[in-house]
This record gives C-alpha cells, structure tokens and sequence, in this order.
C-alpha cells in the first residue's frame, strides 16, 4: 500500500450541553480528522487531542503540525511497504505525540482493511456483536442538576454511570447518587488527577458506596502513590492518564497500582497498541475497559471495535452519538436495552456524511507526496 495524499480537516462540533471535569469545561468539541488516500482506497480517522494541552500534553493545533512535519513524510518515504504495522517501527525515533501518530497510524489501517474488506473488530480479534454502554457525567453547579442528568441517562437504559469529581465535589453526589439508585447501580468515579497523596482519608471515604472503581485519582506520572492508594483504599484503582504504552500498563499491575485499566487508544498511539495493553491485562487477569474523547462517529466506531475484545469486561465510555451531539457526523450509534452494536462493515465500519461534515468544517489541509 502506498500513501499519495492526507487530508487534515477541522472540524468545531456543539455539544448538547456543557461537559465539565476537574480540569476543563466545553461546550465545543473542537477536533482533527484524518483522511487518508492510498493507492487502494480511503482511510479516517480522529485526532483525540484537546483544544488545549489539558487531558494530556498534546493539543489539537500541535498535533497537527507535528503530522505535517514529521509523521506524514516518514509515511510517504514508506512509498510501496506502508502498512498499519509498519508505522511503530518507523517512528520509533520520535518521542510522545502518540495522539498525532494514533490518529495517523487508525486512518491508514482503516484504509488497508477497507481494501481487504475485513473489519477494524475483525482485525483486533473481537468476541463480542454488541458491547455494554456507560455514560460519564461531567461536574454540575448543583446536586438537583446532577440527579436530572443521572436520571435521564439510566431512563434511557445505559448500565453504567461514571460521576467525575474534584475536590469539594465528590463524597455528596457520590452519596446523593448511591442512595437514590441503590446498590445494584454500576457506579464509578473519575478524578483525573485532581487529588494528592494528602487526600487519602477523603478518598478512602469512598469505599462505603460500594464503587466499581476510582479512575486516576492522582498524578499520572505518581505510579507508586496509586500503588500506595490500592493499599489504603477498598475501591478498586483504575489507571487511565498513566497508561500510555503496554510497557508502562505492564509495570503499574506489577506495582499492584493498577486493579483495573482504562483503555483509550489516542492516548495510548493507536489500536495496536491498545490491543497489546488489552493483552498484558487479560494474562494478569486485569479487567479493562474502553474510555473516550468525546469521539463523533469516526472515533466511536473504532472504540466499539476495540471494546469488542474479551478482556474488557466493564462497561466502557462508548455511549451513543446523542449523549454529546445533536447531529454526528456519521449514522448515529445508538443505545439498544443498554449496548450499542459493533460495527461489522470493512475498517471502522462508518463513513462521514459530506454534508454534515461541511457544515461543521472549520478548515482543510491537504499533504501530498512530492
């Protein structure tokens, strides 16, 4: 397979509402796509980068200069032997940017399997037609605003709900949400970092709600202070901004820091990898789970492929399109008695709609080879 041309487009989605975490607050989701063209067809893909460097280092404008200027050539200078795998080791030299390199790496795979006429599930080694759906509610300014979106969501049938927390909004709705469900609700919690080592005690509060788990309560790169907190606490730990390569998802079960691993193949540098940290975890019987970025249609078709793997036992982040967007940008996923279909179609399965896609294009850059 050989490489002619990239287009980089921006897009500026709306969101239904305002989705708030501990370290940011949008109502805009401001994205990257990746549209590849080969010599035997088309491939897209999603950039899971953040208008700001927030979630992690990467930020949207950036990862797009480091595909112009770095990964794209080396993609060209591939000429005849491009392929999926071939990508890893030819960017082995460059260092972090693996939401550049994912975004690159699932839109020329998308194009290779569409060409093969296999499914993007298919490749990865899928067990699963259909994968349980959770749904992540964002900060509110009230307990009242909370309870009207929980209650919203679990009417409209997802089996799982994930709170976000911070500091001084945490051990109330938690508590709020416990007792006004019941015990048999799949509740979870996701701090992204927003504790410390001095925040034990009121974590460990926690434990009397009966979680699934607590995600990325502190620092990502303070792998020993979660090890320290799995101890300490009876709610199981689940990594999410440290994990970024099945190495590192390797050391931290060792570490006993990580109970439970979520998965996001952007933050990881793509699906490949996200299969080889869902493979460490199945050997040391780690459950995982599949987490997201706001993803339109493009980058949820891919998320539910990868939830499709059997070591994600958890209901994951792969909520139906309406949960964020009024209108996506592909046929919409939708909930059905809690799960939402896999896609069987070759690659990721779905393909923009041009004229939705136009409407919320920001911007267009092409990139050919010389």
């Amino acid at each position: 397979m050989k490489l002619e041309a990239v287009e980089l487009i921006r897009l500026n989605v709306p969101l239904k509402s305002a989705f708030r975490t501990s370290f940011s607050s949008v109502n805009l989701h401001q994205v990257v796509w990746v549209h590849a063209i080969t010599d035997v067809g088309e491939g897209w893909a999603e950039c899971g980068a953040n208008e700001r460097p927030d979630y992690s280092s990467e930020y949207h404008t950036g990862a797009m200069a480091v595909m112009k200027e770095f990964i794209l050539p080396e993609m060209f200078e591939l000429g005849d032997d491009l392929t999926a795998e071939s990508i890893g080791p030819k960017l082995h030299w460059m260092k972090q940017h693996r939401m550049a390199k994912a975004a690159v790496e699932t839109a020329i795979l998308d194009a290779q399997l569409r060409a093969e006429e296999k499914s993007l599930a298919s490749y990865l080694g899928a067990t699963k037609s259909r994968v349980p759906a959770g749904v992540s509610v964002g900060i509110m300014n009230s307990l009242e605003e909370l309870m009207g979106y929980v209650e919203s969501y679990l009417a409209e049938g997802y089996l799982r709900i994930k709170l976000k927390i911070e500091p001084g909004w945490d051990y109330e709705p938690v508590k709020l949400v416990r007792e006004s469900f019941g015990n048999d609700l799949l509740l979870q919690v996701d701090a992204n970092t927003a504790y410390t080592r001095n925040d034990f005690d009121l974590l460990k509060r926690l434990d009397e709600f009966n979680l699934l788990l607590i995600e990325q309560p502190i620092d990502e790169e303070d792998m020993l202070g979660h090890a320290k907190l799995a101890a300490y606490i009876d709610t199981p730990v689940c990594l999410d901004e440290s994990i970024v390569s099945a190495d590192i998802a390797r050391d931290a079960i060792e570490l006993g820091a990580a109970e439970i691993i979520n998965i996001k193949p952007s933050r990881v540098g793509g699906y490949l990898e996200s299969k080889r940290i869902h493979d460490v975890s199945l050997k040391n019987n780690i459950p995982v789970w599949c987490g997201g970025m706001l993803e339109t249609g493009i980058g949820r078709a891919a998320n539910l492929a990868l939830a499709a793997l059997p070591g994600f036992t958890l209901p994951g982040d792969t909520s139906a399109s309406s949960r964020y967007f009024e209108t996506d940008l592909t046929i919409p996923f939708e909930l059905q008695n809690g799960y939402i279909d896999v896609p069987t179609r070759p690659g990721i399965g779905v393909d923009p709609i041009p004229e939705i896609v136009e409407r919320f294009t920001v911007s267009k850059d092409w990139i050919r080879s010389n």
